[in-house]
């Protein structure tokens, strides 16, 4: 019998999934800017990469829990930076760091549910409702709790909480929190009841009602663990930079975090991807980012390539990922 020919390369090509195609692509994007940039490669500019995405990257597990339960939340970026500004705050006024920290969480927390409440019950897009919220806490910190300045400093006597941006054995804190975050939300997803409903959530939500799942229940919780999380990011970035700025709100974060979970894979048709799709996705950004502030590429160079690069990726998982509203009525 003589041998089978080989598989086709486009074939192969075809199997990869999107987040194998992400990180190949991460591979390829790396070894070229070895090449074309001194340092690149270096331990120190490593571990300075991944330390610049660990917020990212928190902030995007997250997110990809709304994102697969076919939601969106705008207003994440406010729960880091009211939740955070809060308990800095707090602890600034001479409240202890367990006080500042559990007040900033129950912000947090409360941002969460009420999106939940909104989109489940009232049934406002999650577009609008979130962008709703996202603008109303902002407005209500800088009037009640931050006052005129948008500069938030954590006082010198929280010592404990500053070394949450420091190191350990050389490696960065805000990494081993962005990796062991991910393993704890990879096991909620794949090895429990909730995460395997919100994944039926997003698939088909009509077959998920019919079959008895209590979807609005589930959507609070999605957007609660959702504005819990940007928290954490907050709290992180927060002991990193000593300080938080609460106009990150009204900046561009919120699209860097959508464009690393759909360019890993998490479809905005919801029902797909995961963790591994949140971790591909922020591999690329960091080394496409690192690379290009190493060239001196300007700002706004480098926020045309993300604009790009975001485009393609919602072109991609339309394509990949239709929506069809009929399909989604009657099952797939």
């Amino acid at each position: 019998m003589s041998p089978r020919p080989p598989a086709d390369l486009s074939h192969r090509l075809k199997q990869l999934s999107q987040e194998q195609i992400v990180l190949v692509t991460t591979i390829v994007l790396a070894g070229a800017f070895s090449i074309l940039v001194p340092g690149f490669a270096s331990i120190n500019n490593v571990l300075t990469l991944l330390n610049g995405i660990a917020v990212l990257g928190i902030l995007s597990l997250g997110a990809a829990i709304v994102i697969i339960g076919r939601g969106l939340d705008i207003s994440q970026v406010a729960s880091l930076a009211i939740g955070a500004a809060l308990a800095a705050v707090v602890m600034r006024d001479g409240g202890s760091i367990a006080f500042g920290i559990a007040c900033g969480f129950a912000v947090a927390l409360g941002i969460g549910v009420v999106n939940g409440l909104v989109i489940a019950f009232i049934e406002v897009p999650p577009l609008f409702a979130t962008l709703a919220t996202n603008l109303l806490m902002y407005g209500l910190a800088q009037n009640f709790i931050i006052g005129s300045t948008y500069l938030v400093y954590v006082p010198e006597h929280a010592k404990a909480f500053l070394a949450l941006g420091g190191s350990v054995g050389g490696v960065p804190i805000p990494v081993l929190i962005f990796l062991a975050l991910a393993l704890l939300v990879h096991f909620f997803l794949s090895n429990t009841r909730l995460g395997r409903f919100i994944y039926a959530h997003g698939d088909n939500p009509e077959a998920a009602r019919l079959s008895g799942l209590p979807l609005r229940p589930l959507t609070i919780l999605e957007y609660s663990l959702c504005a819990v999380i940007g928290y954490l990011a907050g709290l992180v970035l927060m002991a990193t930079l000593s300080s938080i700025d609460t106009q990150i709100v009204m900046g561009t974060e919120i699209f860097n975090v959508i464009l690393v979970a759909v360019l890993g894979g998490v479809s905005l048709v919801g029902g797909r991807g995961g963790v591994l799709s949140v971790i591909a996705g922020c591999l690329l950004i960091g080394v496409m980012l690192n690379g290009m502030t190493l060239l001196n590429m300007s700002d706004d160079a480098q926020n045309i390539f993300r604009g790009l690069v975001l485009l393609a990726a919602i072109v991609c998982d339309n394509r990949l990922h239709p929506r069809d509203e009929e399909t989604a009525r009657q099952g797939d």
